[in-house]
This record gives C-alpha cells, sequence and structure tokens, in this order.
C-alpha cells in the first residue's frame, strides 16, 4: 500500500499532490474540538510528512505545506463565517472571501515545518525538525499580525482534566510538540506504536497523579455568571435596549439571590456580565448603574462588560473601549479594564488610511487598553480580567502581580452554534492548567463555565442556553512551572528538537565537503 501511495505522489501532477495536502489538512481538523477525534492525525500528519519526502523542489515542499495548512485552517476556522451573516445586508460580499483568505494567511505558518522537513535527514531526525519547527510557526502566531494563535494543536486533548497536565510544565505549545510527534509514529511501525503507547500511558500517569493532589481551600468568593443567551442582531435593534437590559437585571437578581442564600459565611457575591452585555454605558450612565447595582445583594459586586467611552466637552465621543467595569451595592464605580488585545477588522480597521474599507459599526474604532493586568477590587481577591480571545495566549494572560484567579466575559454569539465557542472554551481550560488558576466565564450565548487550577469543569451552561451558574470560586495553586518560567519553556523545548533533527544534515554536509587530510 505504501508503494503504491509513493508511486502515486511521484508520477501524479502537481495539481493532485496539492488537492491531497489540502484534504489531508481538512481531515486532521477533525481532531479540534467539539469532535476530539485525535486518531484522525495519524494519517493526516503521516500523510503531510511522505508528500513532503516526496516532493522533488524546496518550492514544491513550501507549497504542499501550505496546501495542507490552507485545508485545516478552512475546517478550523469556517465559524466566522457566522460572524459576517450576523450583518448580511452590509458584509454581504465578504462571506465567500473572509474565511479562505484568512484560511490561506494562516495556513501560510504550516511552510515552515513542511521546509524544515523537507531540508532534514529521513527517519526520526525529520520527524523532530518537523514537530519543532510546527511548534516555532505556533508561537509565531501569537506575534505575527497583531497575534491569533487559535486552534494550536495541543487542544485536541481539551476533552478532558487528565491529559491536560503536563501543560502545568509545557504549555499548550509544548503538548503541540508532543502531539506531532505522537501522531507521526505510525511512520516507525511497531516502534514508532510502542514508542507512543508508552508515552501515552507516561502523560496518563502524570495527569491522574497530579489530579489527585490536595485542593487548595476554596476562596470567599461565589461567583454568579449571567448568560442572557442574546442573539447578536438583536443586540443592534435600538428597541431591544431596554428588554436586554431587564433581561440581564432579572437574571442576575434570581442568581444573586441563589448564591446568598446557599453561599459559605462571609462569601462575597459576584455576578458577572458578558462582554458587552450592556447595552448602555455603564462607567458613564448612574442611572443603568443604579439599575444594576439595585439587584445585588449586600455584599454583592457586578463585574460587567460594556462600552465605555471618553467624551469631549463638547459631549463628542473621543474614544470608545471594550470594557469590563466593577460596582457595588451603592452603584459606586469600583474600577475598569479595557480590552487590549483587539481583533482586527472587528474591533480596529488595520491600514484605515490606505484600505477603503470600514466593517467596524459606528464608524469608529475601539481604543486598546494595557494588559494583561491584575484588578484589584476592595473585598475582593485580585483577578486578570480577560475580554474575549485575550485568553487564548499562552503566556499572556496574568500579570507580574500573581492575580488569585482569571475571569473571562465573552460575546461568542457572533458565531452561533459552530464550533468556534468550543474551540474558544478549550483555549480558556488550558490557561487555567498552565496558570494554577481558577477561572469564571461569562458568555453571551454560551459556553459559560467555572474552571478549577487543574482544569476540571466545576459547572457549565450550554451552549444557546438562558440561566445563571453560580459556584463558589476554586482555589488558586502556587505557580506551576510555566507560570514561573514562561514561553522559554516551549521554545526551548522547539529548538533542541527541531537541531536535533536539522543539525545532522549540516554536519553531514560539512563532512562531505571537507578536504581530506590525506590530500
Amino acid at each position: 500500500m505504501l508503494i503504491l501511495t509513493r508511486r502515486f505522489i511521484a508520477e501524479g501532477r502537481a495539481w493532485r499532490v496539492l488537492l491531497l495536502s489540502l484534504l489531508l489538512g481538512a481531515f486532521a481538523a477533525l481532531a479540534l474540538p467539539p469532535f476530539f477525534a485525535v486518531p484522525v492525525l495519524w494519517l493526516s500528519l503521516p500523510g503531510l510528512l511522505l508528500l513532503l519526502e516526496l516532493a522533488p523542489t524546496r518550492r514544491r515542499a513550501a507549497l504542499i505545506g501550505w496546501a495542507w495548512g490552507w485545508g485545516f485552517q478552512m475546517v478550523g476556522l469556517y465559524w466566522i463565517t457566522e460572524a459576517i451573516l450576523t450583518e448580511a445586508d452590509r458584509l454581504w460580499w465578504a462571506v465567500p472571501i473572509a474565511v479562505p483568505a484568512l484560511a490561506l494567511a494562516m495556513g501560510a505558518y504550516t511552510i515552515l515545518p513542511a521546509l524544515a522537513a523537507w531540508a532534514s535527514p529521513p527517519g526520526w531526525r525529520r520527524a523532530l525538525s518537523f514537530a519543532g519547527a510546527w511548534v516555532g510557526a505556533e508561537m509565531l502566531k501569537a506575534w505575527f499580525f497583531t497575534g491569533f494563535p487559535w486552534n494550536l494543536l495541543g487542544t485536541v486533548w481539551a476533552f478532558d482534566a487528565l491529559p491536560l497536565q503536563s501543560a502545568a510544565w509545557i504549555s499548550a505549545y509544548g503538548m503541540s510538540l508532543v502531539t506531532v510527534l505522537l501522531a507521526l509514529a505510525p511512520l516507525f511501525r511497531w516502534r514508532g506504536v510502542l514508542a507512543a503507547a508508552v508515552t501515552l500511558a507516561a502523560f496518563a500517569g502524570l495527569g491522574a497523579w497530579r489530579l489527585d493532589q490536595p485542593e487548595p481551600p476554596e476562596q470567599p468568593v461565589t461567583v454568579v455568571l449571567v448568560q442572557g443567551n442574546v442573539a447578536q442582531q438583536a443586540k443592534w435593534d435600538p428597541s431591544s435596549r431596554w428588554p436586554i437590559f431587564r433581561r440581564y437585571l432579572e437574571l442576575t437578581r434570581e442568581g444573586a439571590a441563589r448564591a446568598a442564600a446557599s453561599a459559605p459565611a462571609g462569601n462575597r457575591i459576584v455576578a458577572v456580565w458578558p462582554e458587552t452585555a450592556s447595552p448602555f454605558l455603564l462607567a458613564q450612565d448612574p442611572d443603568a448603574r443604579r439599575y444594576a447595582a439595585e439587584v445585588l445583594p449586600e455584599n454583592g459586586f457586578l463585574l460587567a462588560g460594556t462600552v465605555r467611552a471618553d467624551f469631549s466637552d463638547a459631549g463628542q465621543a473621543t474614544a470608545v473601549y471594550n470594557s469590563m467595569v466593577a460596582i457595588d451595592r451603592s452603584a459606586a464605580l469600583l474600577g475598569s479594564y479595557d480590552k487590549t488585545h483587539l481583533v482586527p477588522f472587528g474591533e480596529y480597521m488595520p491600514l484605515s488610511g490606505l484600505l477603503p474599507l470600514r466593517v467596524v459599526r459606528g464608524g469608529m474604532d475601539f481604543t486598546g487598553g494595557h494588559g494583561p493586568v491584575t484588578l484589584d477590587i476592595p473585598g475582593l481577591p485580585g483577578f486578570s480580567p480577560l475580554i474575549c480571545y485575550e485568553v487564548i495566549f499562552p503566556g499572556a494572560v496574568a500579570a507580574a502581580e500573581r492575580p488569585a484567579w482569571m475571569l473571562n466575559i465573552t460575546n461568542d454569539a457572533w458565531f452561533g452554534t459552530s464550533t468556534g465557542p468550543y474551540q474558544h472554551l478549550a483555549a480558556v481550560r488550558l490557561r487555567t492548567v498552565e496558570e494554577g488558576l481558577p477561572i469564571a466565564r461569562a458568555a453571551q450565548t454560551g459556553i459559560s463555565a467555572v474552571f478549577d487550577a487543574r482544569g476540571r469543569e466545576r459547572g457549565a451552561l450550554a451552549l444557546g442556553e438562558t440561566g445563571v451558574l453560580t459556584r463558589n470560586l476554586p482555589g488558586a495553586l502556587p505557580p506551576t512551572f510555566f507560570a514561573r518560567h514562561g514561553l522559554w519553556v516551549p521554545g526551548l523545548l522547539a529548538l533542541v528538537a527541531f537541531l536535533l533533527g536539522y543539525t545532522s544534515r549540516v554536519r553531514r554536509f560539512t563532512t562531505a565537503n571537507s578536504p581530506s587530510l590525506s590530500k
């Protein structure tokens, strides 16, 4: 079978090879949340490596890698079309363009591991250099073009807390390294399969051991996560502002009363509204704050997603922010956080002076804040606020002043009931294990959840559900190895893997071309 496959690749036309690579990449996306069909990687990644091995030129190898990445990203990011369809009247023209174009750009990162594999000696050295370069490319995704490290390959294990525990040492990037090597194991026949089985058993044992460790005591906070389940289209309708606000007030009143009745004595009650949940500018609107404060218990707080604005003396908005504000029972504004990592084309227009486009509704770009930060609200443990996809960046979710917990508010209503919200949630879960910190997450349409510091789910509201989730806040663990040392850990692992595989080619080339001492 392998001989026939090699013959097909060697004798096939270039477009057929590229199409096969694209299909293999699309197939690999089934390993991502919410499907978690991890075994498909045993076909997709070895297939890619075989295509690269038989590529006649460096250019062909680059195109093969790009095609694989294009297929992977198109299936993995198809949910972006859902966001465009929420404003189909304005952006209909982008429906057939946006996902293929973005996937083409994101797929280009696969060129790096493809070229590394093509230039490396066959066997385990090629696998090592490919895996190391793969992680290097994933890390670059967090930096180039404002950064978008979505669907890291390590997230394929986020179906449960057990396989995620190694992230406390090596992060999601390190888990991607291990995942690539495990996926390539069948290329080495029984030895590779045996090595993969031993590795999986070791990681499972490590996970079981870590999950069996004593739990830190709960923090004196009971969170009330309010999931209003407001469709994205309804948010733009001016006539819906009061109904939406009233829904959040009523759900908060219900949840806060339930929490006050069941919470341990002395616990603070913290209601959380998702990203931009309030249709009114809570930071500037004292009446809206007063309405919100009235539904809180005496020892309660509200952490609410809202738009915040700066105004000139003439009353004109000079800057707008995607924010989270904190208020108490007296309606006092206790603090705020402005989203730092803004979404290009969604919250601001890149190269706005050069491109004759405007996709940000209202015609005014959002202004970024200064994060990450540890927000200290009197009476609450310090926490790291993360708005929307700020939570997808490994090693960039907690400030130097270590928080006691993390808070993620998001509006995944943009993505309907697609795979997007599930992929976002997988990233949230990984951050808890990496940092050793619990997280509370409030999402507009779901999935709202609480995870403890080892990534175990303590409760969740399903996608598309309207309701309130009330949970006591789990305790924090001491800083993990990754939390102490950061991205140096996966970066060095990736570099070592790459060098072990690639430099043997350099040594062979140097030896073959050096003058003989006997001449």
